[in-house]
């Protein structure tokens, strides 16, 4: 059918009245200016029969669709249309027009170009004067554009930008629902809470774009960790969480949250230089541990606050016990500024002993906490909760001035060590306050031992070789610590002025149980030592079997259990004096 045909059809009421088109433009004119619309491109028209197959359709459709116009006429109007779907909620073509009525502002794509333009049809059915359907008229339009827009913002209202995960607000409407609908057949869900280790470090050293980079890394690295149907969505900032439906083996869940976390402590190579990072990960299973998404929500991140005051790195499933230490555990972090001021924390010292005299030549200063309440919290427990803290810088010079002090009351040829907190490192005035302590306690610089992170390095270059080369003139010995923990650059141990390398815990506890491989790290890192002049020390040991293999490797200092465990200053002093 042509259009002129179109428009002279005499089926039902499609064809206006002169009064009704507000001109006095003949058919001709008409017909003229509608084919100026339709070659335009801001109008088309299109045809169907009683049969619904397409009888008329504008040239310029066919040529926007890049399908030949043969090809579409005779054909079932909706085998060459489909719905263009949003979320998989498109309504079905067939239906609408199998209906007979009219329609308007159905998107469609060509079938056999499903990621072609997108186009916007209306339809009105065309009957006989005895009321016997004869097909439909109607018209479409060009919205490809239109509607790339519109499925962007659709988009950007469930998934975060960023990373491309689910948002905030997508997770909790598919929690719930899941939820919903796996309540009466008694179906489990699984809900992680995932949070980064030291990512705000990276953010504020390495720069918000850094930041970002990482988070993408992150996003690609959850999505390849998880090999079963899922949900994973970012909260914001450095918080994520996975849905996982009808699972509720703690074997199977807890062997994917040590997946998740080994994945993501991996190193990341970024423009701006090369970091680490880790996670933490709280897990909760419905029905067993909430019903609603609220319920299950907090109960995940009970257990990932847990699995964070447990040492980081770790996971933890949700129990019932979790809610009172989770409130008990925030009472202290609050009360911390209390226990500097009325002076409840104390040091406890454990001895480094040197592996050719077995002689103490220091004493390593952890701080440990005097709670009115609680009784002593020991230097594990307070480390994790001071981690962290916005006192964290506090606590650190605090300890640096008692561990001065307390060092003066003991033989000139045993030193006091100390660890530097990352942030207090970085932050103005460090170098100034050491000194002050120096001062105060008439201590020697040379018998003071600063163990400063792998991780500072991540901070501003010139402020970090600024800091290190006024400790260094400052006197003081400095350990790089945590050496082996992911960090590790020749860069900074060839331009850093160390005295001694502390090899990672972590690594130590490797070489105990898997030996060979682990140990012949241990000898290339004390090999590595020994050309750059700098000591080495190994702590964490707790058997004679490991002892003896790092003293074989060359490690000069040794330091653990299997040689005494922190014990307070008094006891240091009797010891001294005996």
């Amino acid at each position: 059918m042509s259009l002129k045909g179109l428009l002279s059809s005499r089926s039902g009421g499609f064809r206006p009245q002169r009064s009704e088109v507000g001109s006095a433009l003949s058919d001709g004119e008409r017909l003229a200016m509608l084919d100026e619309l339709e070659k335009s491109g801001l109008g088309w028209f299109w045809a169907s029969d009683a049969a619904g197959n397409l009888s008329y359709i504008s040239a310029a459709i066919a040529e926007r669709l890049d399908v030949p116009l043969a090809e579409l006429l005779g054909q079932p109007v909706n085998t060459i249309f489909s719905a263009a779907e949003r979320e998989g909620r498109a309504k079905s073509l067939a239906l609408m027009l199998g209906a007979h009525k009219g329609f308007s502002g159905f998107a469609v794509r060509a079938a056999r170009k499903p990621e072609g333009p997108v186009l916007r049809l209306a339809g009105q059915p065309v009957f006989t004067d005895g009321d016997r359907f004869a097909g439909f008229r109607g018209t479409g339009a060009d919205i490809t554009d239109e509607f790339h827009r519109e499925e962007e913002t659709a988009r950007l209202a469930r998934y975060d930008s960023l990373t491309g995960l689910s948002n905030r607000h997508r997770m909790a409407h598919q929690i719930e629902t899941t939820l919903t609908a796996f309540k009466a057949a008694r179906r489990n869900c699984a809900v992680m809470m995932l949070d980064l280790d030291r990512f705000k470090h990276v953010n504020d050293t390495l720069g918000h774009a850094a930041g970002d980079e990482l988070l993408k890394q992150v996003a690609e690295r959850l999505a390849r960790a998880i090999d079963r149907e899922c949900e994973i969505g970012r909260l914001g900032g450095d918080e994520f969480q996975v849905m996982l439906p009808d699972i509720d083996d703690r074997g199977v869940l807890g062997d994917l949250a040590a997946r998740i976390i080994a994945m993501l402590r991996q190193p990341y190579s970024l423009e701006e230089g090369r970091c680490v990072i880790g996670a933490s990960v709280g897990i909760a299973i419905a029905p067993h541990d909430g019903v609603t998404s609220d319920e299950i929500v907090r109960a995940a991140d009970l257990a990932l606050y847990a699995a964070k005051n447990g040492g980081r790195g770790q996971f933890r499933f949700f129990s019932g016990e979790l809610e009172n230490e989770t409130i008990f555990r925030r009472r202290l972090e609050q009360h911390l500024g209390e226990a500097l001021r009325e002076e409840q924390l104390f040091l406890r010292f454990e001895p480094i002993v040197d592996a050719a005299s077995q002689s103490v030549q220091a004493l390593e200063a952890h701080v440990c906490w005097n709670h009115a309440d609680r009784g002593i919290i020991d230097e594990e427990e307070f480390a994790q909760i001071v981690e962290g803290s916005s006192l964290i810088g506090e606590v650190g010079i605090w300890a640096i001035g008692e561990a001065c002090r307390r060092a003066t009351l003991w033989p000139d040829s045993v030193r006091i060590a100390v660890n530097v907190p990352v942030p207090l490192f970085l932050s103005d005035g460090f170098v100034e306050q050491v000194n002050e302590a120096i001062e105060a306690s008439a201590l020697a610089p040379g018998r003071l031992e600063l163990e400063i992170s792998e991780a500072v390095f991540f901070g501003d270059t010139n402020v970090v070789d600024r800091t290190l080369a006024a400790l260094f003139k400052l006197g003081v010995r400095l350990t790089l610590d945590e050496f082996g923990s992911g960090y590790s650059s020749l860069a900074y141990l060839r331009r850093a002025p160390f005295d001694m390398i502390k090899i990672d815990q972590k690594l130590v506890a490797e070489a105990e149980r898997h030996d060979s491989h682990e140990l012949g790290l241990v000898r290339a890192i004390v090999a590595l030592a020994g050309a750059l002049q700098m000591d080495t020390i190994a702590n964490g040991i707790e058997s004679a079997s490991l002892l003896a293999a790092l003293g074989q490797c060359g490690v000069r200092y040794l330091q653990g259990p299997i040689f005494c465990e922190p014990v307070d200053a008094e006891t240091v002093e009797e010891e001294m004096a005996g």
